[in-house]
Order: structure tokens, then sequence, then C-alpha cells
């Protein structure tokens, strides 16, 4: 992990708030790559785990990616997947369609066009990934 840019200004809450621009940021490649290995290119992407209680980490995924972010009101979906998967295979639930049918937004974000995260801050963001490729020998 590198922190590039910092001054003796810096605050705990500046490394915070770097450590959820990289996960957006790193999101967004991992994304646009997949993007360009299929083909196709996302309108919406649904998301799960710990990190969606972050509001303000949502709110800059939507900026980053430009598009819309949304959480289910289930946030542990991994976990609920096994528990369907385990349902279907016991016959509790009779199909796939049954369990999509479950799925139940818990909220939205919508991107600001207006936003530099996706912007100035993206490239930014590439130009230290670059400035700390093959730093050690």
């Amino acid at each position: 992990m590198a922190f590039v840019g910092l001054t003796r200004a810096a605050t705990k809450a500046h490394l915070a708030r770097a450590a959820l621009e990289a996960i957006c940021y790193q999101t967004r490649d991992v994304i646009d790559a997949m993007a360009a290995d299929g083909g196709l290119k996302l309108t919406e992407m649904r998301v799960d785990g710990g990190i969606t209680a972050n509001n303000l980490c949502m709110q800059m995924q939507a900026d980053v990616m430009q598009i819309e972010i949304t959480r289910p009101l289930v946030a542990e979906t991994t976990a609920l997947g096994a528990a369907y998967a385990a349902g279907l295979a016991v016959g509790f639930w009779s199909s796939t369609e049954e369990l999509t049918s479950q799925w139940q937004q818990s909220r939205r974000w919508k991107p600001d066009s207006a936003s530099k995260l996706a912007t100035t801050g993206y490239v930014n963001w590439k130009r230290a990934i670059e400035r700390t490729l093959n730093w050690i020998e």
C-alpha cells in the first residue's frame, strides 16, 4: 500500500478517505477490465458486504463509475446465497426464479455527473499506481 501526495497537514480523516477512494478506484479497474473482455458495459452495480454500510463509500463508488449502485436489504448476500443453494438442494425452493423474486433493494445511489472522482480523480489514481510500480528490485 502506498499513500501518494501526503503532506504534514494530512489527518486520519484524509487517510480514511484515501482508503475509501482506493476501494472505489480498484473496483472500477476490475469492472473496466471485465467490460473490455466481455464487451458489455455495466449500467448498475449491485453491492453487498460490510463496506456497503458506509453510505459515503457507496456514493463515491457511484461517482467513480458513473453508474447507479444498489444495496440489497440483506447486506451479506454471500451467506444468503449459500442458504439459497442449500434450500434449492433440499427442495425448500422450487426454482432460481423463486429466489430471484426474494431480492429487495435497501438503498440506491445515483452518480453525480459533476464529481471529479470519475475524471481527474481517476486520472490521478492511475498516475499514482504507475509511480508505485517497479520501485523495488
